[in-house]
């Protein structure tokens, strides 16, 4: 089953420094990198890397950077054929400030924008023969809905990763099968101390990734569940929650029942933090399961 991902496509710019700075601060860093990243990417190779058969729907400048990051994705297997290249837009960027097992990010869309309906509809077809699509918030919200109904329409698969936060209708809740934001983002959606009841009345499709807790969601029987998180050596956090979406789709459309899938997902998650660089530490299938048994 073809996994379709509709999103951004970024060059990181990645500063590590002793912390992240407070407001005013200045900090010497010690290294910049530039590495290939945005959200829809991000999962893009996280899933391909696993194995999965995965379509890149986007939009990147006619620059050094979106030549860069086309290869980039190609080389670890993702179909980019369908990536619009735009000669007067620039390809996005991000800023990250990695420190102390944290950092921060500034996203500066650029092509990214351009990902609208007019370019859904260019792709529909494509699109329409994934099985399971993948969505994030750093292309317009116009579109994510856009994408969701059509999607429902034709009975495929949608993962919403609403990050970064911002609000999402009930609508697009009602019409994705899976939700999966942090619980910072869930406060936001649904509420501060409302995010237990939405994940009783969303069951099996409201997954809470909580850090170092794991995965938080309720059965279809109401019953609240935690799917802990690997431990692991951090070096940095920038990609895990991308990782765990890829690993998801990918583990989802393999077969695997949901609670497998999640722990499926959290070891990828885990894996991708013991390495720098968003795409530079996601795991194939095979180390996942050898790190399985493993733990067994």
């Amino acid at each position: 089953m073809k996994i379709g991902v509709v999103g951004s496509i970024n060059m990181d710019l990645v500063v590590q420094a002793p912390r992240i700075p407070h407001k005013g601060e200045t900090l010497m860093g010690t290294r910049l990198d530039r590495n290939a990243g945005g959200k829809g990417a991000n999962q893009a190779v996280a899933a391909a890397r696993l194995g999965g058969e995965v379509v890149m729907f986007g939009a990147v400048g006619q620059d050094e950077n979106g030549t860069k990051l086309l290869a980039s994705m190609a080389r670890d297997g993702v179909d980019t054929t369908f990536v619009k290249v735009l000669p007067e837009e620039n390809t996005g960027i991000a800023m990250i400030t990695v420190g102390d097992n944290d950092n921060t990010i500034i996203v500066v869309p650029g092509a990214n924008n351009r990902v609208d309906r007019a370019y859904i509809d260019s792709v529909r077809s494509e699109l329409l023969s994934c099985g399971m699509v993948i969505l994030q918030h750093e292309i317009p919200q116009d579109t994510n809905e856009y994408v969701a109904a059509l999607c429902a329409q034709h009975g495929i698969e949608v993962i919403l990763n609403p990050a970064p936060a911002r609000q999402v209708s009930s609508a697009l809740v009602e019409q994705v099968t899976y939700l999966t934001p942090n619980e910072h983002e869930a406060a936001l959606i649904f509420g501060e101390g409302a995010v237990e009841d939405a994940m009783r009345r969303y069951p099996g499709k409201l997954l809470v990734t909580c850090g170092e807790k794991g995965i938080a969601l309720a059965q279809p029987t109401g019953e609240a569940t935690q799917v802990p998180a690997r431990t692991s050596k951090v070096v940095d956090t920038t990609g895990a929650g991308d990782t765990f979406n890829g690993a998801f789709a990918y583990a989802r459309t393999q077969g695997m029942e949901l609670l497998t899938a999640l722990r499926f997902a959290n070891i990828a998650a885990g894996l991708s933090t013991e390495k720098a660089g968003a795409q530079g530490g996601m795991p194939t299938r095979e180390q996942v399961e050898a790190d399985a048994h493993r733990a067994e």
